[in-house]
């Protein structure tokens, strides 16, 4: 795939919005990513995506792709890489998360924007506008008023 120069800029936008729904996959056992991508049972590794994103963003903003890749060998650290789909409203972004015992990484496949703009610097700007629109956020705490 050729990087273009808007590449890395999108990967980071991708990677700290996602960041505490990489922190929630990682508290499922490696070895249970193991035998869900050895024995193709993509639907409960697409529940484990669904559930860590539900406290982060709107429902579907987040799901698992067309499936993922488990590299383990003997005497390396096991790397797992899932192949996922954010979809903001006004764009879909594809792209793998590489997930290892003490580090993680995105990156972007392909962007796809309903409405792109000719200029790339852009669509990164509307990107992260986008997914930051998608998010879920704690609201602060409403002030009763003085009885």
């Amino acid at each position: 795939m050729n990087r273009q120069d808007h590449s890395e800029a999108r990967e980071i936008i991708v990677a700290t919005a996602i960041s505490e729904v990489v922190t929630e996959l990682r508290m499922v056992d490696v070895s249970d990513y193991l035998a869900f991508i050895r024995f193709e049972q993509f639907a409960s590794i697409a529940d484990i995506v669904e559930s860590a994103a539900e406290l982060y963003f709107m429902p579907g903003t987040l799901k698992l792709g067309h499936g993922g890749e488990a590299l383990v060998n003997w005497g390396e650290v096991p790397r797992i890489k899932l192949d996922l789909e954010l979809r903001p409203q006004g764009a879909t972004v594809y792209f793998t998360l590489a997930m290892e015992d003490k580090k993680a990484g995105v990156e972007v496949n392909y962007v796809s924007f309903d409405k792109p703009t000719p200029d790339p610097q852009e669509n990164t700007r509307q990107l992260a506008a986008m997914i930051e629109h998608a998010r879920i956020r704690k609201s602060p705490p409403v002030l009763q008023a003085a009885e």
